[in-house]
């Protein structure tokens, strides 16, 4: 039932409702202080799962040789590296998985074999898993354009195998589908020195620069891409023939068009692609 007062607060409005007591004791039920951090924030993520269109499907980028984590990387693959107990691969998949998002496909390569041994067709992990696999090295855009004839013709996640994110997938959906020029958006954090990552310029919602590791002089900002993004199946259409391709060569074209927006993210999250970054992730990713 109900409502009343409206205030608008930049691209949400604060409204009064009217809730029958065992409704609210439901809407309660969903805070659980971090992910969902008040009643408000439940309605939220209640309505949003309600009427936002799902993405079922997510591409997840797991074929890297992790030249920079040798020697563990001679023995299992990048995103088989163990966190607390699971591998790196095992919390995206749940995180995808709360998402509804349980159609994933793994982009496998060097030591894929090890991956197929361990996940399966995904039954046991409450997903469907399918393969693509690629025998020589395509870059990360080769590797996505590898995955087409398994793809629908619809919006879809893609992931880099080698992080740690505390993300809320179906806000970051949400926001995506909100914005019709897009062709992709890229989850973004701020990190102090951003010539490690790709570095982008954001105007609003948009990012209008991308630079893969720039120099300090070049840095734009300290946003950077987390190796998270919604893709339009148009993507498809900016991918290189030629192989190898790779994602960063294909944002900045993106963003030069006015079709890459980015979403800003504050919760935890660790590229683990070096010895120091692998230390740190051990030290501090809590979920």
């Amino acid at each position: 039932m109900g409502s009343c007062d409206t205030i608008i607060l930049m691209d949400r409005q604060r409204i009064t409702i009217t809730l029958r007591n065992d409704l609210l004791k439901k809407v309660d039920e969903r805070i659980d202080g971090t992910k969902i951090r008040n009643r408000s924030h439940a309605i939220e993520y209640l309505l949003t799962k309600s009427v936002i269109p799902p993405i079922s499907q997510a591409v997840i980028l797991a074929g890297g040789e992790g030249v920079k984590m040798r020697p563990l990387t001679y023995e299992i693959p990048k995103a088989l590296i163990p966190v607390g107990g699971k591998s790196l691969l095992e919390y995206t998949i749940e995180s995808l998985r709360e998402a509804e998002i349980r159609e994933i496909i793994l982009a496998i390569g060097h030591l894929g074999n090890k991956i197929k041994d361990h996940f399966g067709n995904g039954s046991k992990f409450g997903v469907k898993i399918t393969y693509s696999e690629e025998n020589n090295s395509l870059g990360t855009a080769g590797a996505l354009a590898n995955c087409y004839s398994l793809l629908e013709q619809k919006p879809f996640v893609i992931l880099h195998g080698d992080i740690l994110v505390d993300l809320n997938f179906r806000e970051l959906i949400a926001f995506h589908q909100n914005i019709k020029t897009n062709v992709s958006t890229m989850v973004l954090t701020t990190k102090s020195d951003p010539s490690f990552y790709g570095n982008v310029q954001l105007v609003g919602n948009k990012v209008v620069e991308f630079v893969e590791k720039p120099t300090k002089k070049q840095a734009a900002s300290h946003l950077v891409s987390t190796g998270v993004y919604v893709c339009e199946h148009e993507i498809f259409d900016y991918i290189p023939e030629k192989n190898p391709a790779m994602l960063e060569d294909v944002f900045p074209e993106l963003a030069k068009q006015g079709k890459l927006s980015g979403f800003l993210f504050a919760g935890k999250w660790f590229d683990v692609s070096t010895p120091k970054n692998y230390a740190e992730a051990i030290a501090h990713w809590k979920l």
